[in-house]
């Protein structure tokens, strides 16, 4: 797999395709990890006189132009990091996008907007993706891949630019796999995998994986409650996919039949109140006495001591999804006390991206105390599973 260090740059029109699907309120990037991630292949292309030509999606727009998804906060900030204005395309392949391309001189940067407002980035006919790729691929002499948390899609911009252009994974991609290879190849024991987060169904699946892998899988966030509901007990109002409950069933006795080892782990304690809110009042129960007019929204702290303990004891840890609501204080100390664990941990530790990356800057602990911070949420997972990702795999071709 090359690299940009493999590519003479100069003066040359580079297509990178970045991950800026970052948060944002008020029209401001409230998260900014994955923009800072992008800054070293950026930063090397423009110190090289190359023109460069951004890409990136954010939200889902449904492929149509809609306001609330501009990557127009993504630019200001990325121009703020930068130390330089960013000019944003108004359009993605038109005639904005192919003027501003036209114009950047070596060493300058502008930004299509969102790949998203394209209905074609996202198709599933190949036909119609290989359109939108061929209008994109002229746009620029070089692709350069460094969103690894879209490297998992095979989408446009990810996957068939890299077949129309000479193509070269970016810092970035090159770091992250690096990292997260370790979880595959160089595995020290006990291996621990924490799993949680509201998006239960994106890795609902890859626990029939790591089952057989990891030595214990600790299980936290919404991600609990299907495995709760498994064992009969009543879940209140929490956030539950009924479809998941036979799934996690079988999970649970496909972990118990591994040698009698049930080396799934799920709470003994939860937060809960009637409603998410900042003022709701709230109490800790048992995780078998969840009040029916209650939902869980944090780990408790038995449960919090019990996942600690755990990952303090751990060679390799991996963490993918909070352990509640983190956004809101009094809901937030089951994920601060896990991250607390991994900081305090000689495992290697690897923090899973998305979420779990805008809860741990968030709660105020900082990348460099964990062993690596992946921008990736479900490509990392899928990465650990031994999946293919299309991004990646393509990137390897000649």
């Amino acid at each position: 797999m090359k690299t940009i260090d493999d590519f003479a740059v100069e003066g040359q029109r580079v297509l990178v395709r970045d991950d800026f699907n970052v948060p944002l309120d008020g029209g401001q990037v409230t998260d900014d990890g994955r923009i800072r991630a992008a800054l070293p292949t950026l930063a090397a292309l423009l110190d090289r006189q190359a023109k460069v030509i951004v890409c990136a999606h954010l939200g889902r727009p449904a492929g149509k132009p809609d306001p609330r998804y501009s990557l127009a906060p993504v630019a200001a900030r990325l121009g703020e990091l930068l130390g330089r204005p960013i000019e944003l395309a108004a359009d993605v392949v038109g005639p904005s996008a192919q003027a501003a391309v036209s114009a950047v001189a070596p060493g300058g940067l502008v930004m299509l907007e969102n790949l998203r407002f394209d209905e074609r980035e996202t198709s599933k006919d190949d036909a119609q993706r290989g359109t939108f790729a061929d209008q994109l691929a002229t746009l620029a002499d070089l692709y350069v891949s460094d969103g690894f948390g879209v490297l998992h899609r095979k989408q446009a911009s990810v996957y068939d630019v890299a077949l129309r252009l000479p193509h070269a994974a970016g810092y970035l991609v090159r770091a992250e796999a690096a990292a997260l290879r370790r979880l595959i190849t160089d595995i020290r024991r006990p291996y621990v995998v924490v799993l949680g987060g509201a998006k239960v169904e994106d890795k609902f699946e890859a626990i029939g994986d790591l089952i057989s892998v990891a030595d214990r899988i600790l299980i936290g966030g919404a991600m609990a409650f299907p495995f709760l509901a498994a064992q009969d007990h009543k879940v209140g109002t929490s956030l539950l996919a009924a479809d998941q409950v036979d799934l996690a069933r079988g999970y649970l006795d496909l972990a118990a039949g591994a040698g009698g080892s049930g080396n799934i782990v799920l709470p003994s304690d939860l937060v809960v109140a009637a409603e998410r809110a900042a003022d709701a009042p709230h109490e800790v129960v048992a995780a078998d006495a969840i009040p029916a007019d209650q939902m869980g929204l944090d780990i408790g702290p038995a449960t919090a001591r019990l996942f600690g303990t755990s990952i303090r004891g751990a060679g390799t840890v991996f963490w993918n999804g909070p352990m509640g609501v983190f956004e809101l204080a009094r809901y937030a100390s089951g994920t601060r006390a896990v991250a607390s664990a991994l900081t305090n941990s000689e495992a290697f530790t690897v923090v899973g991206g998305g979420d779990t990356g805008a809860a741990i800057r968030l709660l105020g602990f900082r990348d460099s105390s964990f062993g690596y911070v992946s921008t990736g949420g479900g490509a990392s997972l899928e990465y650990i599973r031994g999946k293919i990702l299309p991004g990646l795999a393509v990137l390897e071709r000649p």
